[in-house]
């Protein structure tokens, strides 16, 4: 096919086709959707009112969902950044597929409303589960999802994505998650959330480090931009410490036992990733540390999540 025919103009989509939506998709970052549900079910199974078990449809339904409004951000973030001239062809980031003609903006419009048409369709049946709280994060979500880079005030152009992420990844979704399986929300489920959101937020410090030069330039104004390259060094490793900090204080504190410390044993990897991004590596090198960062908060996650259940 040639590229840029509309979906709608094919009986069906070529393989090539899968594979640029495969990656419109941004497949490394659909890690970073799926640890907060585990260990916000883990948290929730753990805490008061965890005693009844697992409640598996609630648990599946929160993943899909969670993939779901992740890869929806993600085709906006790539139309709204093309439109906004964010992505140009000295973009030094994994290829946009708007912005480089791959896929037509009319082609991601349509991908955006047809995955959030799924994401509320999931979202339907966890709010008969979980009621109006499960609305109310829904609705959110998306929205935030949205005027991340869209919208007339595109909160991550000013200094407010590092935030949001943190939030929504971290103390929404675990939040919402440990309340889909015990209809509560215990403290335990808020501090588990912090290093998931801490180590998750990381991924969004090395991009916009990565896009410091170029995001300055087209006057996107992230936190990166306005704190400055050697800041945005310390706010990656000062996140870490604090997320390895968290089930030590848990630990100590006599909340939880010891397998609480099973995520220090990817310390490895939380040391290397913060020797190589204190060492001054710029630009496309940078690139391998979004995977790198987003397997870090993956296996992080687990190991959280298995050391909360075991106690």
């Amino acid at each position: 096919m040639t590229i840029g025919t509309p979906v709608g103009a094919l009986p069906r989509e070529s393989p090539g086709e899968l594979r640029l939506w495969w990656q419109a998709a941004r497949p490394a970052t659909l890690p970073a959707a799926l640890s907060p549900v585990v260990v916000g079910t883990a948290a929730g199974l753990a805490g008061p009112g965890g005693e009844g078990g697992l409640r598996p449809l609630p648990f599946l339904a929160a993943l899909l969902g969670s993939v779901l409004i992740q890869v929806g951000t993600n085709f906006a973030n790539d139309y709204s950044d093309f439109h906004r001239g964010a992505d140009t062809h000295e973009r030094l980031g994994p290829t946009r597929v708007t912005q480089a003609g791959l896929l037509t903006p009319v082609q991601v419009a349509r991908a955006i409303a047809v995955t959030f048409t799924f994401a509320v369709l999931i979202g339907a049946y966890l709010v008969w589960v979980g009621g109006w709280p499960i609305v109310a994060i829904g609705i959110a979500s998306i929205l935030c999802a949205l005027a991340y880079t869209g919208g007339p005030w595109p909160y991550g152009y000013h200094g407010l994505g590092d935030v949001f992420v943190f939030i929504f990844f971290g103390m929404v979704a675990v939040g919402g998650s440990a309340y889909l399986q015990t209809d509560g929300l215990s403290t335990l489920a808020l501090i588990a959330a912090v290093p998931v959101g801490l180590l998750i937020t990381n991924i969004l410090v090395v991009n916009n480090l990565r896009d410091l030069p170029t995001d300055r330039a087209a006057g996107k104004r992230t936190l990166a931009v306005r704190i400055g390259d050697r800041a945005t060094r310390w706010q990656y490793a000062l996140f870490v410490a604090l997320a390895y900090a968290v089930p030590v204080v848990l630990l100590a504190t006599g909340v939880m036992g010891a397998w609480v410390l099973l995520p220090l044993l990817t310390l490895p990897l939380a040391v290397g990733a913060v020797r190589t991004i204190a060492g001054g590596m710029a630009g496309r090198e940078l690139n391998p540390m979004l995977a790198r960062s987003g397997k870090l908060q993956l296996f992080y996650g687990v190991l959280f999540a298995a050391g909360l259940m075991l106690g």
